[in-house]
């Protein structure tokens, strides 16, 4: 089973047509196909749509949202109800086109874990071109995460990775690289882009700050998301060291300025005192940070694996792993005719 997770905001007069053209490639390819629609909030009616749907075609799963709770959360809930060993995410604009899911999953089949559209001709106006390609640009060479276009929400996943790869905040645009730092194959094919026919873009200028932040986010998780203090304490320990020195040079300075002949000096009129005292300061507190954010991170992987296993020797385990994919599909299963009922 293929199962293909759709957000939905505001898309209403998009859905029928989605749901035919995706029928349409699933009636072509042999798929044995679940369309999940989760509406975010949406004000115009996308729900009636939805639910209509869901109705006449006992493949349309519907999940609504009390509120916009953001596209992250809305592909959580996608994941948590996917049946499917591989799973799809697109848009529900139709700029993103179904007819490319069959090249996904080929992409896929090469020994990938995780296959991302690349939208080389995009169907937008140029300044949101040109700055999605700065960004992209960015998050590459941040990441290490070689893809030229990070945003697209054209994508293709195996299972095991929407089990390791937690969502929240805003994070959805970076699936691709927290499934590389688990150890996961990343890969990417050029994927065609429509122009929109109906509604408006939900990304303005706002999001660049945003984008921003969430990758320094991920930079940090990513990097050092398990020994936070690496980092925290390596800049803790530049600024203490820095601070000791400049108050060991004022207090040499000011033990020779006492000795006959020479000038007294008052510290408290000297900038490099309150500079020093400044370091000290953030590197005490820089340090402590680190210490809390280990105590952190040392309570989260009790509650997760910080490693991936691929597979083992022992058939054994590997029957056992099994036994827990399909334990997994039966209560999202449950979940699916509870969520209908």
């Amino acid at each position: 089973m293929i199962s293909v997770v759709i957000p939905v905001l505001d898309e209403s007069a998009s859905l029928e047509q989605l749901v035919q053209e995706l029928d349409l490639v699933a009636t072509k390819q042999g798929y044995d196909l679940q369309m999940i629609f989760v509406d975010d909030g949406s004000t115009d009616g996308s729900w009636n749509v939805i639910d209509r749907l869901a109705q006449a075609d006992s493949r349309v799963l519907g999940i609504r949202f009390r509120r916009n709770f953001g596209k992250a959360a809305a592909l959580s809930a996608g994941f948590d109800a996917a049946l499917g060993q591989l799973i799809i995410t697109m848009d529900a604009d139709l700029q993103d086109d179904p007819a490319e899911i069959p090249r996904l999953i080929a992409k896929l089949d090469e020994g990938f874990d995780v296959v991302s559209g690349w939208k080389q001709q995009r169907q937008d106006p140029q300044h949101r071109v040109w700055l999605s390609r700065a960004f992209n640009t960015l998050v590459s060479r941040l990441t290490g995460v070689q893809l030229h276009d990070h945003n697209c929400g054209l994508k293709c996943y195996r299972r095991e990775v929407i089990h390791e790869v937690r969502l929240y905040g805003e994070l959805h645009r970076f699936v691709p690289v927290l499934a590389a730092a688990r150890g996961f194959r990343v890969g990417e094919i050029v994927v065609s882009h429509r122009a929109r026919s109906h509604g408006e873009s939900k990304y303005g200028l706002s999001r660049i700050p945003k984008g921003l932040l969430d990758l320094l986010t991920v930079r940090f998780i990513t990097r050092f998301g398990q020994r936070p203090q690496h980092w925290l304490g390596s800049v803790a320990l530049l600024a203490l060291t820095l601070g000791t020195l400049g108050m060991g040079y004022l207090a040499i300075l000011w033990c020779v300025s006492r000795l006959p002949g020479n000038d007294p000096v008052h510290l408290h009129q000297t900038a490099a005192l309150y500079y020093s005292l400044v370091l000290m300061l953030i590197g005490t507190q820089l340090l402590a940070l680190g210490f809390v954010a280990e105590l952190i991170s040392a309570l989260v992987t009790r509650e997760g694996d910080a490693y991936s296993v691929a597979e083992h020797t022992d058939p054994e385990k590997n029957t056992a792993q099994k036994l827990v994919d399909q334990e997994t599909s039966a209560v999202s299963s449950e979940q699916v005719k509870g969520n209908g009922a």
